[in-house]
């Protein structure tokens, strides 16, 4: 027995091999690339608005870049040229001769059906020997037979017949598939046989050292350093290391955007030839201003100090396209605009690295200027400036007009919106002010704007009336969307300001997956439907930033922190879905209220902890909301001995003991009334994490201009 390798000289298996191999790749890819995007940027709806910024086609064409890039078209070609080189394949597959090996098969030579039997294979055997054997036949020179293809045929004829009758030889046809036993086979190998032959061998090895010592390497490590360069949040290490340098613990928003200019993403972005060019210009536009932009300020005493500080001349030039960006100053130059809108989504992305190195030192307030730093990069607003200005049309001096030039504090959009409608319409429309178009413009998107108002927020620990040192505390917040200018907003429904706990077999809701189903029906004229209505989550629109090279929905970050002292208590919890609809068919608001809940571990000794609750979104100015909570926590020894208060009650009226206390007691045989059982009213200071009733208590609503927080 031997083995024969050969090779695929007639190129009839290669096709399949590389059909395969080119298959194994295109295909994943091809998923990859076809599979909808879920992120919530691409499933959002948006503000309905026909407002254009002045540099929109700019912001519009980088939006429709970044989108190609995501789209990685890299990707698309290799589909593409995998696709090609498979229908190739599939070509040459159809158009190539094959040549199959054939099977030895002794009722195939002899020519007779598998049912004879054995008399009849001796009888068809004699025939064919009569008309083959070599003594009796000579060969044809027409059918190019020669003496020795005589003898093989009649050998084979031989050893078919032998293989159907003796028994010996039949053994070996059975387990070998030969009459003769065990046969010499042949490997193929796909590879045409030009590959192998002299003289190719120095370009094959050519081949696979480029392949597996160079080409191979190369992918592995890129992938490997591509994945090691860059942090959770997306952004280069380099860049997260330069941002914890910059980090103190009385950060506000202007020294959060000098943090940001660090950025190692700037010196691809803008390096090279871009360099330095242009930034004496930018910085006597944003340090100067003209007379119009003075009202406009833009950079406070300390951002101005740093600026001039900073050495490094590219990261100079970032910080001041990025307060070019958020004073909305034109610099009359196509590349420096088209530069200040290219920076402004890679500090957005930078802040999110930065809010995370901020969570981790745990000061309330540079945690706060991260989330407001977003805010305004996102609404292209200087810190400090009216909140007005995220409304369409709106510009300083429209804003002052509207404030009042002796006002000292600015309007949040809630407040414009409140003001009477005659009243405002004179307020903001008239000469070099708001035409009437674009004051409806204006107004119609404020209408949109989801605004998020808390009605109610507690603590509690599920299944049980007290809190006790150490369980696990859910702190709950009620909250629904009013957006600014809502009129005929309804009364909250009492029932939907009660937390449900779950039902001990429902998993989803006890993991958070969905709401718990009430106990109660809701009352009558209540149009928000139960949980099970709602199971699908909301997506908020899409926020309004046109000034913004990107779309990005609004995040909304709730956490509890130490007032006293300036520290987070309780991380954020963070949330951009809803489990209730936001407006209806129609386009108006619901009001439905909207739970969100976050659990931590109670404190370990009784007592009253006063916390200040932040619900903060990422991406409007003025709408956070603020406002204090008391957690009681109580000892446990009281709590059981409450709870044994209660399960005492009177005896039944139908009981000899019931009997004997109506003699003793002079009353007459009836119903016993029970004594109540002692609960905790939502509103009042027992219960654990209210609101507090005092005259003073901390507004809803927090504007920019307000640090007594920090």
């Amino acid at each position: 027995m031997s083995t024969d390798y050969n090779y695929d000289e007639q190129g009839q298996f290669f096709p399949f091999f590389v059909l395969t191999i080119s298959g194994l790749v295109t295909l994943p890819l091809t998923y990859s690339l076809l599979k909808p995007n879920k992120g919530l940027e691409n499933t959002a709806p948006r503000i309905s608005s026909d407002f254009k910024s002045k540099n929109a086609d700019v912001v519009e064409g980088q939006k429709r870049k970044h989108r190609r890039q995501e789209r990685k078209v890299k990707r698309f070609f290799t589909v593409l040229l995998g696709y090609a080189v498979m229908g190739w394949m599939i070509y040459l597959i159809i158009v190539t001769a094959r040549v199959t090996p054939k099977i030895w098969d002794p009722y195939d030579i002899l020519q007779i059906s598998r049912s004879a039997s054995e008399k009849d294979i001796k009888n068809h055997y004699k025939r064919l020997s009569l008309k083959y054997h070599p003594d009796k036949i000579r060969p044809d020179p027409a059918l190019n037979e020669t003496v020795e293809s005589v003898s093989e045929r009649f050998v084979e004829i031989s050893k078919a017949y032998k293989a159907l009758t003796d028994e010996e030889v039949r053994n070996n046809y059975i387990q070998y598939g030969h009459p003769d036993g065990k046969q010499s086979f042949s490997i193929g190998i796909a590879l045409p046989k030009f590959i192998v032959t002299e003289g190719n061998g120095k370009y094959v090895l050519l081949v696979y050292g480029s392949l597996l010592g160079v080409l191979l390497p190369y992918l592995v490590g890129t992938w490997w350093y591509g994945t090691q360069r860059m942090t959770r949040e997306k952004v280069l290490v380099a860049s997260a290391g330069n941002l914890f340098r910059e980090y103190e613990e009385n950060l506000s928003e202007g020294g959060v955007i000098g943090a940001l200019s660090s950025g190692e993403e700037f010196r691809s972005l803008l390096g090279g030839e871009k360099g330095e060019r242009g930034s004496g210009k930018i910085e006597r536009k944003i340090l100067a201003g003209s007379d119009s932009e003075k009202l406009f300020t833009i950079l406070a005493p300390a951002d101005r100090q740093k600026l001039e500080d900073l050495d490094d001349g590219l990261r100079r030039k970032v910080l001041s396209l990025l307060w070019a960006y958020l004073g909305r100053v034109e610099l009359e130059d196509p590349t420096l605009n088209y530069e200040k809108y290219e920076v402004a989504p890679v500090a957005l992305s930078l802040n999110e690295s930065f809010a995370a190195i901020a969570l981790a030192f745990g000061n309330t307030m540079p945690i706060l200027s991260a989330y407001r730093t977003s805010q305004n990069i996102i609404q292209a607003i200087p810190p400090g400036s009216s909140p007005l200005l995220q409304l369409p049309h709106f510009t300083p001096e429209i804003a002052q007009a509207v404030e009042g030039e002796s006002a000292k504090l600015h309007l949040t959009v809630q407040q414009f919106m409140h003001i009477h409608e005659q009243k405002r319409r004179e307020l903001a429309t008239g000469p070099r002010l708001l035409s009437n178009s674009q004051y409806e413009s204006a107004v119609s998107v404020a209408k949109q704007l989801p605004s998020l108002q808390v009605e109610k927020a507690f603590f509690k620990v599920m299944g049980e009336r007290f809190i006790t040192p150490g369980s696990l505390v859910q702190f709950v917040v009620k909250a629904r969307v009013v957006p600014p200018g809502s009129s005929n907003v309804p009364e909250v429904n009492e029932i939907d300001l009660e937390d449900v706990d779950p039902d001990e077999g429902d998993l989803d809701a006890l993991l958070g997956r969905k709401p718990a189903k009430r106990s109660k029906a809701p009352a009558e004229g209540d149009s928000k439907g139960s949980a099970s209505d709602n199971e699908k989550l909301v997506q908020p629109p899409l926020a309004f930033g046109p000034y913004l090279a990107r779309d990005h929905s609004p995040r909304w970050h709730l956490f509890l922190a130490d007032g006293k002292q300036g520290k987070l208590a309780v991380p954020p919890f963070t949330f951009t879905t809803f489990e209730r609809p936001l407006f209806n068919n129609q386009g108006e608001p619901t009001y439905a209220i909207q739970t969100f809940k976050m659990q931590f571990q109670a404190p370990p000794q009784p007592g009253q902890y006063t916390f200040v609750m932040h619900l903060v979104c990422d991406s409007y100015v003025g709408m956070d909301s603020k406002r204090e909570v008391t957690l009681v926590v109580d000892d446990m020894a009281r709590a059981e001995q409450i709870d044994a208060e209660d399960e005492i009650s009177e005896p039944d009226e139908d009981s000899l003991a019931g009997q004997m206390n109506a003699l003793k007691t002079g009353g007459l045989a009836g119903p016993t009334p029970t004594r109540p059982r002692r609960t905790r009213d939502a509103s009042s200071e027992e219960e654990s994490g209210t609101e507090d009733e005092d005259e003073d208590e901390a507004t809803d609503t927090d504007t920019d201009t307000d640090t007594d927080e920090d």
